[in-house]
C-alpha cells in the first residue's frame, strides 16, 4: 500500500519533519504561488502550512482526499475552516506552541519602554552621548496590569512578579481562586486601568474586544503610564493611542501587533511609527527558533493522530478542546462501546444518548459524544471516520445524540452508557467502564443484563431463552472447528427467562459456523463483535 501524503507548502523546521516519521510519503510545494499549489492538493492526504498559504475553499476543493489541514502557528486567518468542517477536514494548529515567546516578548516591551532602550540605541548609534535624555524607571514596586489572564497573562504575571511588582489582572471569565493561585488581585477594568503603571493586553479579538482601550481606558490611566500589546491588532483603538501619546495622556506604548499588517496603508505614513515614545516591532510574539519549532512538532503530531483518525485535542473545528487527563482514557473505550451498539443493532440508529454517571461528571466529557458517533459509524461508513466528520455523518442520518451526565454510579466509579433508539421503534443500550489501576476496558451491561467482561477484539453475543445443555452445545461446536474460547460471561434477568452470553474468542468465526451456532441453540439475537482498535 501507498503511504499517506504530506504536503509541506513552506519551510518548517527539520524537527517537524523527524516528528512525522517514516509512515508517510513528504512532498514539498510553494503555497504562496497558487499554479503550483492547486495540482499538488489533488492527492495529498495532509498540507502544512504557515501563514502564507491560503488554504480558503477552493483549495479545499481541490484536495479530495485530504484529511488535515496544519498550521504551524496559532492564527487561522488563512484557513476557511467552515469550508474544511463541510469536507469532513480536520483544522488544526499550535495554540501552545507561542505561549512562552510572547510572554517573553511582552516583558521585553515593558523594559525596552522603561529603559527607553530602541530610542538611546539609536542616539548613540547616530554619534550621540545623551544619557541625562534616557532617564528610565525601574519595574520594581510598579503595578503591572494584565487584561485578560490566560495562558500568556499568567507566563507574564510569573516574569513580572520576579521584579518584585504588584499585579493585578481583569477578567471575566477566571475565578478569583485561580487568580490566588497565580498571587494576582482581580480587579475591574477600570480599576485595572486607573492603578497600573504598565498595562499588557492578553484578549482574543472579537466584535466585543475590538476597540476595547480607547479614548475613555486611556483617560482613566496614568500620565507616567505605559500600555503594551503583543496578542491582537485592533485590541486598541489606534487611533485614540496616538492622540493620548501625543497629548501626554499616557507616556508611552510597547506594540508588536497593528489593526492593519504591515502597519502602513500603500502610499501613506503609519503615524504612530514616528513617535519617540513608541517601541514597535514587527509581530514577532511567535518569531523565536523555540517557538517555530514547538509549532511544527505541535502539528506534525497532529497529523499523526489526524491519519490515523485519532482525537486530536488541538483541532479547531472539534468540540471538546484540550482534553482532562482524568477524561482521556475513557475515550477508546466510548468509541469500542460504540462499535459494539452499532453490531448489535439491527435496525437504523434514529437518536444516540451518551450517558455519562459518576465522578467523570464533574469533568468536561462532550468529546465522549464525538468518540460514541466515531465508534458507531467506524465499522458501517465506507469513509474513514474522523472525529470531524462523525457528527456530520449523524446529521445527514438525521440522527439526534445527546450527551447526559449524572453523578450517581452505585457500583461503578464510573459508568458510560450508549442508548438509543432503532427506527422500528426499540431501544439498545451499551455500558462500558474502566477498572484496576491499570484501567482495564470492561463491557459491564447489554439492555439491562449485567456484565462484567474485559473488552477484546472478538466477541459474540447470543439472547436465547435459557436451559440446561445450551452452553454445552455451542461450546462443543466452536471447539470442534478450532474457535478458542478465551472468556465468557452469562447473565439473565430471570430463572427460565431469555439470557444474554457474551463470548470472548480469540479469532474470527466464519459466518457458515455462526448460522449453524444460531440455528443449534433457536437465538434472539446473534452477533459477531470485531472490535477495531481506537
Amino acid at each position: 500500500m501507498s503511504k499517506p501524503v504530506v504536503l509541506i507548502a513552506e519551510e518548517l523546521s527539520p524537527a517537524t519533519i523527524d516528528a512525522l516519521g517514516p509512515d508517510f510519503e513528504v512532498r514539498s510545494v510553494d503555497g504562496a504561488d497558487r499554479a503550483a499549489l492547486l495540482p499538488a492538493l489533488a492527492d495529498a492526504h495532509a498540507v502544512l502550512i504557515r501563514s502564507a498559504t491560503k488554504m480558503d475553499a477552493e483549495a479545499i476543493a481541490a484536495a479530495p482526499v485530504l484529511k488535515v489541514i496544519a498550521r504551524a502557528g496559532v492564527g487561522l486567518d488563512n484557513v476557511d475552516i467552515k469550508a474544511a468542517t463541510t469536507a469532513g477536514v480536520m483544522v488544526v494548529n499550535a495554540p501552545t506552541s507561542n505561549i512562552i515567546s510572547a510572554a517573553e516578548l511582552t516583558v521585553t516591551h515593558m523594559l525596552s519602554l522603561a529603559r527607553h532602550v530602541p530610542a538611546a540605541h539609536g542616539s548613540l548609534a547616530g554619534g550621540a552621548w545623551k544619557r541625562s535624555s534616557f532617564t528610565g524607571t525601574e519595574l520594581f514596586e510598579k503595578t503591572i496590569g494584565i487584561i485578560g489572564l490566560g495562558r500568556i497573562g499568567a507566563l507574564v504575571a510569573a516574569r513580572v512578579q520576579a521584579f518584585d511588582t504588584r499585579v493585578i489582572a481583569y477578567d471575566p471569565y477566571v475565578t478569583s481562586a485561580r487568580a490566588q493561585q497565580l498571587g494576582v488581585q482581580l480587579v475591574t477594568l477600570d480599576e485595572l486601568l486607573a492603578q497600573s503603571d504598565f498595562v499588557t493586553i492578553h484578549m482574543p479579538k472579537t466584535p466585543e474586544t475590538t476597540g476595547m482601550i480607547s479614548t475613555e481606558q486611556f483617560a482613566l490611566m496614568k500620565p507616567t503610564a505605559y500600555v503594551v500589546n503583543v496578542a491582537r491588532g485592533g485590541l486598541i483603538d489606534e487611533e485614540a493611542l496616538h492622540t493620548a501619546l501625543t497629548e501626554g495622556t499616557i507616556a508611552g506604548a510597547g506594540l508588536d501587533v497593528f489593526t492593519s499588517e504591515p502597519p502602513k496603508p500603500e502610499g501613506t505614513a503609519f503615524p504612530l511609527l514616528s513617535l519617540p515614545n513608541v517601541v514597535v516591532t514587527p509581530h514577532l510574539g511567535a518569531s523565536t527558533d523555540e517557538a517555530q519549532e514547538k509549532a511544527g512538532i505541535s502539528v506534525a503530531k497532529s497529523v499523526r493522530l489526524a491519519l490515523d483518525g485519532e482525537l486530536v485535542p488541538d483541532a479547531v473545528n472539534v468540540a471538546g478542546g484540550v482534553i482532562d487527563p482524568y477524561v482521556r482514557p475513557g475515550i477508546p473505550l466510548v468509541e469500542k462501546l460504540g462499535q459494539i451498539f452499532a453490531a448489535l443493532a439491527h435496525s437504523p440508529l434514529t437518536s444516540l444518548d451518551v450517558e455519562v454517571h459518576g465522578e467523570l461528571s464533574q469533568y468536561d466529557v462532550s468529546v465522549y459524544k464525538l468518540a460514541a458517533l466515531k465508534g458507531v459509524f467506524t465499522n458501517i461508513v465506507s469513509e474513514t471516520v474522523s472525529y470531524v466528520n462523525a457528527p456530520l455523518l449523524a446529521d445527514q442520518r438525521g440522527i439526534e445524540s445527546r450527551l447526559l451526565v449524572d453523578a450517581d454510579s452505585p457500583e461503578y466509579r464510573n459508568v458510560i452508557t450508549l442508548r438509543g433508539a432503532l427506527s422500528d421503534g426499540s431501544q439498545l443500550a451499551v455500558s462500558g467502564t474502566l477498572t484496576g489501576t491499570k484501567q482495564i476496558e470492561k463491557l459491564v451491561g447489554i439492555n439491562g443484563y449485567a456484565l462484567e467482561l474485559p473488552i477484546e477484539q472478538h466477541h459474540i453475543v447470543m439472547l436465547y431463552t435459557d436451559r440446561p445443555g445450551i452452553v454445552a452445545v455451542y461450546g462443543q461446536k466452536f471447539g470442534e472447528a478450532g474457535i478458542n474460547i478465551a472468556g465468557m460471561q452469562i447473565a439473565r434477568q430471570a430463572a427460565g427467562g431469555q439470557a444474554l452470553s457474551v463470548l470472548t474468542v480469540d479469532s474470527p468465526v466464519a459466518d457458515e459456523l455462526l448460522d449453524e451456532v444460531r440455528a443449534a441453540i433457536d437465538a434472539d439475537l446473534f452477533r459477531q463483535i470485531e472490535i477495531t482498535e481506537a
